[in-house]
């Protein structure tokens, strides 16, 4: 069995994202980029379901600039055997990402697709739900635990009340939360290894997909920062400043 694992290039998550100079995006010039934290979960799972014995091989796959090279590299010096890159300069929305992932996934046949269950630079969480769509496969979320027996695959999900066990059907999607795993660190040796594991490059027009974009953002602009507390001396007081300052009441 493969395992299709797709990793996507953000802005290093313990760096400050700032607004760019024309409010229309974060500024990501000369800023540290990492793969996705949700990803690294997904990359380590697929790798521990191989190393079970239950897959053949791990192919990360991306999309995005060439610079998201350096993210498919991570997931081959983490274990992953070869990368896939779909290479393009446009800004690429959960949708066209969706049908960029279905179309490899129809040519690579997986029996199984792991996705992080979202992004931490635009949080849409709908990637990994459309591909399912797409596809017509069955899909489990937001995954905390997974068994895999034989062409079946029972998953723990984390929901709004708490844990849910779910059994599927594969080829499936899993979109991996938090507490699924602890990924990884990649060992030098395999840093240098990775260098000569195979990665391919596309394009979306070699793969025939409409990648345009179907929203525009109109402004980008940083939140208001937080006022100080303020210690009132009476409820009577605190209910005047909630009803005509705050005005939440």
């Amino acid at each position: 069995m493969k395992i299709l694992v797709a990793v996507k290039r953000v802005l290093d998550y313990n760096v400050k994202a700032r607004v760019n100079a024309e409010g229309t995006g974060i500024d990501l010039a000369n800023v540290k980029m990492s793969m996705n934290p949700f990803d690294e979960i997904a990359v380590e799972e697929a790798l521990r379901i191989k190393e079970a014995g239950k897959a053949d091989e791990v192919i990360a796959v991306s999309m995005g600039v060439s610079q998201s090279q350096e993210t498919i590299r991570t997931a081959l010096a983490m274990g992953a055997d070869r990368g896939i890159l779909v290479e393009t300069e446009e800004e690429l929305q959960p949708l066209a990402v969706a049908k960029l992932l279905a179309a490899i996934a129809k040519r690579e046949e997986p029996g199984l697709v792991i996705v992080g269950k979202q992004a931490i630079d635009d949080d849409s969480n709908q990637t990994g739900q459309m591909f399912a769509a797409l596809m017509d496969w069955p899909q489990a979320t937001f995954a905390s635990e997974v068994e895999i027996d034989g062409d079946k695959m029972k998953v723990t999900r984390e929901v709004d009340g708490g844990l849910e066990s779910i059994n599927v059907s594969m080829p499936a999607l899993i979109t991996t939360d938090l507490r699924l795993n602890e990924p990884r660190y990649a060992k030098l040796p395999n840093i240098m290894k990775a260098k000569k594991k195979p990665l391919d490059t596309m394009t979306p027009a070699e793969l025939e997909v409409d990648i345009t974009s179907r929203l525009k953002v109109l402004k980008v602009e940083e939140p208001e920062q937080r006022k100080a507390g303020e210690i009132v001396g009476s409820v009577a007081e605190l209910v005047d400043k909630l009803k005509n300052e705050a005005k939440v009441i």
